[in-house]
């Protein structure tokens, strides 16, 4: 089943980009205004961000985040077959951020969101930086195509570790130089070892682990922003905020993400992921009081957006 799949998404990815994107607007119709695929989830969650918009414009950030959606998956599939060459010119990043950290001697943790086109962040990333570069990813259950998702992200180099192997393979790797990429916009699975801030006004559980992790390392921390030019074009801008997070207050770091995690969704709210629970679990101050953060004083920063 395995060769069948790919074989048959490989020759689906040697297609002209002009019918990929014709592909991807008759899916637009088909999974977000025929099947409604999570529109209500979407729309709560753009209501609960958003509440100063109108209807009218709440719906146009999710009709164009439905027509990014659908564009990300076909050119996930297209990365199967894309070449080096060509993907370096359809995604253009300030890499030198990250290089200049590295030769330097300092490792790197990216902290990012889900936005659009995190695949193409992880192969052309892989390409431009001079080190190790690893990703943090949940298994997919269907085991085909999690293997097909596993060598679409590993064929120019990208080491990819499942989180429930994370301890163990991350002290392997981490003995050479690094750069880690790590998702800061999920939500906790654990409520009791959460940081509860704000996210739009509405308590949300960030990860504790990067920042911990950081501090631990002593790695430097670079946010990354991913946003759309044109269809099928991107550019990812790396913007460092510290090289010594050791030296920073507990939680700085978690609250200077997620001011910048919101400063991009306002910027662009069509170009993030608004199709997962993004204020899935209840805040209790009963029980997670103890988890507020106490809003250390974060230096101001500048993002080029």
């Amino acid at each position: 089943m395995y060769y069948l799949g790919y074989y048959t998404l490989y020759l689906v990815s040697l297609l002209p980009w002009f019918i990929i994107y014709g592909l991807s607007d008759f899916l637009y119709l088909v999974i977000y205004k025929i099947f409604g695929y999570r529109k209500k989830v979407v729309l709560n969650n753009l209501i609960t961000a958003f509440p100063g918009k109108t209807d009218k414009e709440r719906q146009k950030i999710a009709n164009e985040m439905y027509h990014q959606l659908i564009d990300t998956f076909l050119e996930t599939i297209k990365l199967l077959s894309i070449t080096k060459e060509e993907l370096n010119k359809r995604f253009v990043c300030n890499y030198e951020v990250v290089n200049d950290l590295l030769d330097s001697g300092q490792n790197v943790q990216l902290h990012g969101g889900h936005f659009f086109n995190w695949e193409y962040v992880n192969l052309a990333y892989c390409i431009n930086i001079k080190s190790n570069f690893m990703g943090v990813y949940n298994p997919l259950t269907n085991k085909v195509m999690d293997k097909i998702m596993y060598d679409m992200r590993t064929r120019f180099g990208t080491i990819t570790i499942p989180t429930s192997n994370f301890n163990r393979a991350f002290l392997k790797y981490s003995k050479e130089k690094y750069v880690l990429a790590l998702g800061g916009d999920q939500n906790s699975s654990n409520l009791h070892n959460a940081y509860w801030l704000p996210f739009f006004g509405k308590m949300a559980p960030f990860v504790t682990g990067l920042e911990r992790m950081a501090v631990a390392k002593d790695t430097a921390i670079v946010f990354v922003n991913t946003h759309q030019v044109k269809r099928g074009y991107y550019r990812s801008v790396m913007s460092l905020y510290t090289t010594t997070p050791a030296a920073l207050p507990k939680g700085e770091i978690t609250i200077a993400f997620r001011n910048f995690l919101e400063e991009q969704i306002k910027q662009r709210p069509s170009n993030y992921l608004w199709t997962h629970k993004r204020w899935k679990h209840r805040f209790d101050d009963a029980k997670y009081s103890d988890m507020v953060l106490e809003y250390p004083k974060v230096r101001d920063s500048s993002y080029e957006l």
